[in-house]
């Protein structure tokens, strides 16, 4: 009993023979116990797949510490998603209905949305089955798709805030140029960009994750397959590829927020030189809703996704991450349509046009 308890299992970098499902017979003879007690560490990149116990499903803990309160959440989180689903598909609606919302802000708003209802289609009704379920299991595959459909849609909306930050900077300080450098083909062009930056970032970080090794606990204490939560249960040394994810982190996140900091600099102080009250007052409601979006979203993301795994806590992180997957997607619609009176009008239009009225509704 002595001789094994001295055997160390080791699960860096290099994985010892101790984490492995080598399917080999016991040592029969003292002889033999000595030859493999000697723990000989050897890369895990050099070992053949068969060899280790591979993990097959996880186990989303979610909020399951809260016990019948989970009812309660599954009623409130419930309502929210369904105000998130039918408030972006009214905002999505409304602009494609309604000719005079077919403008470079509202097309990249329209855009927006979208992503949003995509990314919360990923996390929300998982989320909402397995506080009802007792077994809140996830497959591999599934988690594995599920990381990458939630990095690709929330790199595509960073992008695209980025995005609507340049719109507002060049329609307040370069109004007559505005047609050109805001033109159909350029919006298209940029809102496309977003789209498969975000494919090939989430790509890029999904591999990152999952191509560590799994042969540890299976329970993730999240409530869906995030990076920090997963990359914890890798038997492997994370260190480098959690530098690299950090690196795409801050491109992703640090680099469209100083953008927008830049852009919104110059429209401050071409604001400041309106000589009208009404003027300033105009051009500021139009850039509020985009910065109270902004504010929530990358302030969110920067806390999630800016720090190392090991510097994660996970009930602080949970509730941060509620915010950023049912706050903000609920934000957007809410903001943009109640703070904007073009938007409510065009509602408004569109409601009469479908056979509606406002008054009864």
């Amino acid at each position: 009993m002595t001789l094994f308890k001295g055997m160390r299992k080791t699960c860096g970098p290099w994985i010892s023979l101790s984490c492995l499902n080598l399917g080999m017979n016991l040592p029969q003879t003292m002889s033999e116990m000595k030859s493999q007690s000697t723990n000989k560490v050897i890369p895990w990149k050099q070992l053949p797949l068969e060899n280790f116990t591979m993990v097959t499903e996880f186990l989303l803990l979610g909020f399951s510490n809260l016990n019948k309160m989970q009812f309660v959440l599954f009623g409130v989180i419930l309502c929210l998603y369904l105000i998130i689903l039918s408030g972006n598909i009214t905002v999505i609606t409304t602009i494609c209905l309604e000719h005079s919302l077919h403008t470079p802000m509202y097309f990249f708003l329209s855009v927006l949305s979208v992503s949003e209802t995509g990314y919360t289609l990923v996390v929300l009704p998982k989320m909402l089955l397995n506080l009802l379920s007792v077994l809140r299991t996830i497959s591999f595959t599934s988690c594995v798709a599920q990381m990458f459909f939630l990095l690709g849609f929330g790199t595509t909306n960073c992008l695209l805030l980025g995005v609507m930050g340049y719109d507002r900077y060049t329609a307040i300080c370069h109004p007559l140029r505005y047609p050109v450098l805001m033109s159909w083909w350029i919006c298209k062009l940029m809102a496309t960009t977003c789209g498969v930056s975000g494919i090939l970032v989430s790509i890029f970080v999904t591999f990152l994750v999952f191509s560590l090794p799994f042969c540890n606990s299976n329970r993730i204490n999240h409530y869906y397959c995030d990076i920090a939560p997963v990359i914890r249960l890798a038997c492997g040394d994370p260190y480098i590829n959690e530098a690299i994810i950090l690196i795409a982190g801050i491109v992703v996140l640090v680099v469209p927020w100083m953008f927008i900091c830049i852009t919104y600099g110059f429209i401050i102080r071409t604001i400041l030189r309106i000589p009208t009250t009404e003027g300033k007052k105009k051009a500021f409601s139009t850039c509020a809703s985009h910065l109270i979006v902004v504010v929530f979203h990358y302030g969110c993301a920067s806390f999630v996704y800016l720090r190392p795994s090991s510097k994660h806590t996970s009930d602080k992180d949970k509730l941060v991450t509620v915010t950023y997957t049912i706050v903000t997607p609920l934000l957007n619609p809410m903001v943009y349509t109640l703070r904007n009176r073009e938007f409510r009008v065009a509602i408004q239009k569109v409601m009469h046009w479908r056979g509606f009225s406002p008054k009864i509704i």
